[in-house]
């Protein structure tokens, strides 16, 4: 059985200008990065802007085992399957992060026969914009402290700084540091520390910003610290914006490439869901829309993270509103939800499937509660028995779920054509999109919808530090901002061992930070980490590269 980096590698790829005439995107319209992908430049946003927008597809999942459950290999699947039945699609995915990529998975570009290509480079630099927004961060650090050691015009509290650094990589070591030592020259020393890339507010501002205009107004309201007096001291102070959007000048144009069947995927942006808000950028998913009937766009992890965010903070600032959504559904993961260890999913277990598969029944009625036509995508693995398979589709059907069974891992988009169909047809049903909440609530109010409506909690209880921080965001006129709730992928809950669908739990919210670059407010719940570490066994140990430059060890 070859493995997805085999698979990949015997891909004949389409010249990305190819591709791009496939969409009605012209020459000049694209900055290529080689022969197999590019950047889409502002003529083409220009040329389409007033063009009728498709419909737009959520790709969502059932909560997750540890390993991911194939969300991204149903989307581009489902792309290259809406081929195979005559409809233009346009793929719209996250680039992956170094973190997952070293870390736990190995590669985040699909699977099988439904990858994104060329798989190498997406999952490894791409075209750099993981890098530039590192970069942009760590200048706006570089600048505050500068400005510190300077003279401290603006009479910065060094104990009170906010802003951290950044590195797109899982590293535990960086969590909490102490810069500064050395003496006078080196800086005024005091305690930092390192986020990952994809959980920083610059992240999360490239992938609401509608153009470079509104990219340097965000960068400049970031909230980098506080003065002596209590002040707060915004990016612009320092006049940090003009360099941040300079490096990201490039990066704010969408990625061009295409699946293993030639599909066009515009690719950009990677926030975390469990961190951040789990979606691509803005300006690619409205992009995809214009040059498509339909834009098959992702988020992070299972619907109670990814998808409401993607509901409650993406189309409300963007006016988005989907068609219909999709969730990715496995028995691997139902079983894990059923109380199977990790190691065991694969092995046929009915009694595990028939207790975790509530799970499932959650997130269909959380969809749902949005009032978006909803379809179950039943993602097979060759582990899969009959009997399990067949228990799924009976259970979708007591819930009155349109749902199907999607093999594109091992087929392509012939293995989707059944989810295809489907889903064209759910998209041409009534819809009354919905948020979860009304966007004039308080940040308690709207925390507590969603932590009621969505995860099923009893109550939301907040630390001392917690109701400190509201206070202080309150007081900056934070409070009518939408919430970004970080916690646990794993449960419904913020406590990853509670599995199933569970109820009657209390949501600890332990600190809030106020991200008003991006413009909602960070809710940190549970134990959750802004920088991730690496497991026992990374997938970089896996990772190779033979003297022939090929690479090896990506999934």
């Amino acid at each position: 059985m070859l493995t997805d980096i085999e698979i990949a590698q015997q891909t004949k790829l389409k010249p990305i200008k190819e591709v791009a005439e496939s969409i009605g995107i012209a020459d000049e319209e694209l900055e290529p990065y080689g022969r197999y992908k590019a950047k889409l430049n502002e003529s083409l946003f220009e040329r389409v802007k007033n063009n009728p927008d498709g419909k737009l597809v959520l790709v969502t999942a059932i909560n997750p085992t540890p390993a991911g459950e194939g969300k991204t290999t149903t989307t581009a699947g489902l792309g290259q399957a809406m081929a195979k039945i005559g409809e233009k699609a346009i793929i719209a995915l996250r680039e992956p992060s170094l973190g997952p990529v070293f870390g736990i998975k190995g590669g985040a570009a699909g699977g099988g026969y439904a990858q994104v290509l060329p798989m190498e480079d997406i999952n490894l630099h791409f075209t750099g914009d993981m890098h530039a927004i590192t970069s942009a961060n760590n200048l706006l650090c570089a600048m505050l402290d500068n400005h510190m050691q300077q003279g401290n015009s603006l009479r910065i509290d060094q104990r009170r700084v906010l802003i951290k650094r950044c590195l797109d990589m899982n590293d535990r070591a960086l969590r909490n540091i102490v810069i500064g030592l050395g003496g006078k020259i080196n800086g005024i020393p005091r305690e930092d520390g390192f986020i990952i890339t994809v959980a920083s507010e610059v992240m999360a501002i490239l992938c609401l910003a509608s153009d470079i205009k509104d990219l340097k107004e965000r960068l400049g309201r970031i909230l980098v610290a506080y003065n002596l007096d209590g002040e707060p001291v915004y990016a612009r102070d320092i006049n940090a914006q003009g360099a941040m959007a300079a490096l990201l000048r490039d990066a704010i144009m969408p990625n061009l490439v295409q699946t293993i069947e030639g599909t066009p995927a515009i690719m950009h942006g990677g926030p975390f869901a469990n961190i951040a808000h789990g979606c691509n950028s803005v300006r690619a998913t409205k992009l995809a829309l214009k040059l498509a009937d339909y834009c098959i766009t992702e988020a992070g992890f299972g619907s109670d993270l990814g998808a409401e965010k993607f509901l409650d903070i993406k189309c409300r600032y963007a006016g988005l509103a989907p068609s219909a959504i999709v969730i990715v559904a496995t028995c691997r993961a139902l079983k894990y939800n059923g109380g199977v260890p990790k190691s065991d999913v694969g092995e046929e277990n009915l009694d595990a499937l028939k207790n975790g598969i509530c799970n499932l029944g959650v997130h269909i009625e959380n969809m749902r509660s949005f009032g978006v036509p909803v379809v179950v995508a039943i993602n097979k693995f060759p582990t899969d028995s009959e009997s399990e398979l067949s228990y799924i589709e009976s259970y979708c059907k007591e819930k009155g779920a349109e749902f199907a069974l999607s093999d594109v891992f091992s087929n392509g988009g012939e293995g989707g054509i059944e989810l295809a169909k489907k889903v064209v047809e759910a998209c041409d049903k009534p819809s009354d999109f919905h948020f979860c909440y009304d966007g004039e609530l308080t940040i308690k109010e709207k925390i507590n919808e969603i932590a009621t409506k969505i995860y099923h909690a009893k109550e939301v209880v907040f630390t001392a530090q917690a109701e400190k921080a509201l206070a202080e965001i309150v007081k900056l006129s934070g409070d009518k901002l939408p919430v970004c709730i970080a916690k646990t992928q794993y449960s419904l809950s913020d406590d990853p061992t509670l599995l199933g669908a569970p109820s009657g739990f209390t949501i600890t919210v332990r600190d809030l930070t106020l991200s008003n670059g991006a413009g909602f407010v960070v809710v940190l719940t549970g134990s959750i980490m802004t920088m991730p570490g690496l497991p026992k066994l990374p997938a970089a140990e896996r990772i190779d590269v033979n003297d022939s430059g090929v690479i090896s060890g990506l999934f």
